[in-house]
């Protein structure tokens, strides 16, 4: 899996739902500002993973960074991912 070569985990949710509970080390980027983030995220030069409440969002997230050339995989529920951690 891409934690362990050290990705950056985003969390796609809303600000509201990411302050509700999230994993420690990710990153809240909204689904809706992935594609204006994704140059940014491309030059971290990181594997990501992404993940959401459900994985639906993340599965949309994950396509759009795909797109841009980024290393990336659904993690699915943030909840789910921090448990593999």
């Amino acid at each position: 899996m891409l934690l362990d070569k050290g990705a950056l985990i985003i969390d796609v949710r809303t600000p509201d739902e990411y302050r509700g509970g999230h994993i420690k080390e990710s990153v809240n980027i909204p689904l809706n500002l992935i594609p204006k983030k994704a140059n940014e995220l491309k030059r971290k030069n990181k594997p990501i993973v992404v993940c959401c409440r459900s994985g639906a969002r993340s599965g949309m997230a994950a396509n759009q960074l795909r797109q841009a050339g980024i290393e990336v995989e659904n993690g699915g529920p943030w909840n789910s991912v921090q448990a593999m951690m």
